[in-house]
């Protein structure tokens, strides 16, 4: 996929996979819309990046605010690739073990926030983004957009107190195969990158030391968290190469649980 006379639509675009996979592909010539709560750190990326990036406020639990981001990125140009990385807000209650110790369940509230933080809002971006796609002129082989969910090795292996998650994940990991097939006929690819453990700007309340030290040795190799431009690296791969379809590609340093 040739994005330099497209652009890209990044959702979590001011994030840590968000943010550096916005780097490379503004490298490769595409006009990227970072679409994002965090106004100062968005605002700044757009500017750093150039080549008439811009950052779109936009609340990825509002159908709304989606379809405003994507009428953004095609006002720049055709949408050629969108790459969806964000996180979102806070559940309403807390989670942990679907019992916890002291006897009381995860609640179905909490179970559906997460549900629609991580997997419907992902069918969102995508769907929109699709339909915006099917307008394109085609490239070399009918291709006319790549789109990048990302899943987690959750979604293969989660871990107690991930229930909720590792559904969501789960359901990325599904949805990249089940995308490609709805999608192969109008020439748009969808792919899903599964991260390990990675140092984001989750873990910064932590503190940054304190995250390696504690979940780089869980890593099978490197000895290490992983880093995001890794993540943007594969996610260029795969907007570059056109037989990257409908897959889950594990990005985790062999982590397994």
């Amino acid at each position: 996929m040739d994005i330099s006379n497209g652009s890209v639509l990044i959702t979590g675009g001011a994030g840590g996979f968000g943010g550096a996979t916005a780097r490379r592909l503004a490298k490769l010539g595409a006009k990227v819309v970072i679409a994002d709560l965090a106004d100062d750190r968005g605002a700044a990326l757009a500017a750093e990046l150039g080549n008439g990036a811009v950052y779109v406020r936009t609340d990825i639990m509002s159908e709304e605010a989606i379809i405003n981001a994507v009428k953004v990125a095609t006002d720049l140009a055709p949408l050629r690739a969108v790459v969806i990385a964000h996180g979102g807000p806070p559940a309403p209650d807390k989670g942990g073990r679907t019992v916890g110790r002291d006897g009381s369940r995860v609640s179905l509230a909490h179970f559906s926030h997460i549900i629609s933080v991580y997997l419907n809002s992902a069918y969102l971006v995508s769907s929109v983004a699709a339909q915006a796609m099917a307008a394109n002129e085609p490239q070399a082989d009918n291709q006319r957009g790549v789109i990048i969910n990302t899943a987690s090795i959750a979604g293969f292996e989660g871990q107690p107190g991930q229930v909720a998650y590792g559904a969501a994940k789960g359901g990325i990991i599904s949805m990249a195969l089940n995308l490609a097939r709805d999608l192969a006929p109008i020439g748009v690819r969808s792919m899903a990158i599964a991260p390990g453990t990675f140092y984001t700007f989750a873990y910064a309340a932590m503190g940054e030391e304190k995250a390696r030290e504690t979940f780089g040795p869980l890593v099978l190799n490197p000895k290490r968290m992983g880093e995001v431009d890794e993540y943007a690296m594969l996610a260029q791969q795969i907007v570059e190469n056109d037989f990257l379809n409908a897959t889950t590609i594990r990005l985790d340093g062999g982590q397994r649980f």
